[in-house]
């Protein structure tokens, strides 16, 4: 990456980190990405799928058509002050980026820059795409573009995480779906004249009770969270006459999925014929499985070895040192990179002994699936798509942490930044120059589909809700 352009992507992260907007609501963020980008020529199309905040940027005509995936929101309630070795509120906001979306982000844009300028520069034929995608966290804004054909026409796509290691990101992820549950029942005197009332509260509780007996016949890697959003009041002397849960259902394939929150459906219909009251379930957001690609992420694994990983400073190991001292054992063994090891040994052993990940992790395909979802599934089931992870935090930085936040604007993690950008737009222009690439990555993705085509797990109709 050309210094010009990684100062000017350190000053935009940097506003992204500063203003910490949450799901939908990065409107900031977003003004300001637009703005670099219409100025570095991009042709730019926003409100994509109706999503204020979605938006794309485009540069070249005809094929190949690469997409780089973009996220920016920050997650809710996770203020903290940058650079500080303690947990500490920042008094000016009450959000923080505490996923590293900020140099997510960003990233993005300084691979299409990069390769704007092979394309320019070399008069080739084919587009290179910015996808910016909003509310990540809670929201599968993706899954609603994917649902509204935004991708379609794109030949693979092409993204990267924020983490403590350098590796490409294989395996897969879950599916998931999440609904809000309301019951609407009959207040009364719990006393007095509890037998005229209805409670919309013990309905919501025997959901729970339901879900709780059916996490014994369900499979080991299906879950049902919740939160209790509403009880009704906070009288123990009136029958509660509404209540409400916030449900996330989620397992290892988009049609497992489906079929488990059909039996979630029939918990709630019990409860509501048990207790005689009404219920509402309101879809609220839902994402599919990763489908893994190995022919991109062979791609991305040569782009990194030819790219090399970020040169740390004495200065970003003495903090990374000071970071690494708020960690416990369990974040160190916690790294994700260990499930996908050969050798997971030697790795933890190698994590114990450095405070910053300076090396490239050996390539390995796995077909194992994390305990997480991302709504990056959606788009892979429509357009070959790969992840590279690359170092932005302290080894053993847990993630939605404190420390990831505070981390966020070191030198270290826009180094990382930097990696990141050069190692997608160098995979970009690789398969620009080898179509086979493509044509190889669209075959491995037909086949894990059987031919057959996609259904999104977003109903038809549905909108994500912005407020």
């Amino acid at each position: 990456m050309k210094d010009n352009y990684f100062k000017e992507l350190k000053e935009l992260s940097s506003k992204i980190w500063d203003y910490s907007e949450i799901k939908f609501k990065e409107y900031k963020s977003v003004e300001s990405m637009i703005k670099l980008l219409k100025d570095e020529g991009f042709s730019v199309e926003e409100n994509l799928a109706g999503i204020p905040t979605a938006f794309s940027a485009s540069y070249g005509s005809g094929k190949p058509v690469i997409g780089i995936l973009g996220e920016f929101d920050a997650l809710s309630g996770m203020s903290q002050v940058e650079n500080s070795y303690e947990k500490q509120s920042a008094e000016v906001r009450e959000n923080g980026h505490g996923c590293g979306h900020h140099l997510l982000g960003v990233a993005g844009i300084g691979a299409v820059l990069n390769v704007r300028d092979y394309v320019r520069e070399n008069n080739k034929e084919g587009t290179i795409v910015y996808y910016g995608c909003p509310g990540e966290e809670g929201g599968s804004g993706k899954a609603f573009m994917v649902k509204n054909g935004i991708f379609d026409g794109v030949d693979i796509a092409l993204t990267w995480h924020p983490y403590n290691v350098n590796a490409v990101m294989s395996g897969s992820m879950l599916a998931n779906i999440q609904v809000v549950v309301n019951f609407k029942g009959i207040s009364s005197h719990a006393a007095a004249s509890p037998n005229l009332g209805r409670s919309a509260l013990d309905a919501l509780e025997i959901v729970n009770i339901g879900v709780n007996f059916l996490r014994e016949h369900i499979k080991d890697e299906e879950r049902i969270h919740y939160a209790i959003t509403d009880t009704g009041g906070i009288s123990p002397n009136v029958v509660q006459a509404s209540a409400s849960g916030l449900y996330l259902i989620r397992a290892k394939t988009t049609e497992d999925v489906k079929k488990l929150y059909e039996r979630f459906i029939k918990i709630v219909k019990g409860a509501a014929l048990i207790t005689e009251t009404e219920y509402e379930i309101i879809f609220d957001k839902a994402c599919s499985h990763v489908v893994p690609n190995t022919v991109l992420e062979k791609l991305i694994y040569n782009s990194f070895k030819k790219v090399g990983i970020s040169n740390y400073s004495e200065e970003d190991e003495k903090i990374a040192s000071e970071y690494r001292k708020t960690f416990t054992e369990d974040d160190i063994k916690g790294e994700m990179l260990l499930g996908l090891a050969e050798d997971p040994v030697e790795l933890l052993e190698y994590l114990n002994e450095n405070v910053l990940f300076k090396r490239l992790q050996e390539y390995a395909h796995s077909e194992k699936t994390f305990m997480g979802s991302t709504d990056v599934g959606d788009v892979s089931n429509v357009v070959p798509t790969a992840q590279a992870m690359v170092a932005c935090f302290a080894i053993g930085t847990p993630g939605h942490s404190w420390q990831e936040v505070s981390q966020g604007k070191t030198d270290y993690a826009f180094k990382g930044m930097k990696t990141a950008a050069d190692v997608m737009g160098e995979s970009a222009i690789a398969a620009f120059e080898d179509p086979e690439i493509i044509v190889d990555a669209k075959e491995e993705l037909a086949k894990r589909h059987n031919y057959k085509a996609f259904e999104s797990p977003i109903p038809d109709g549905a909108k994500p809700h912005i407020g």
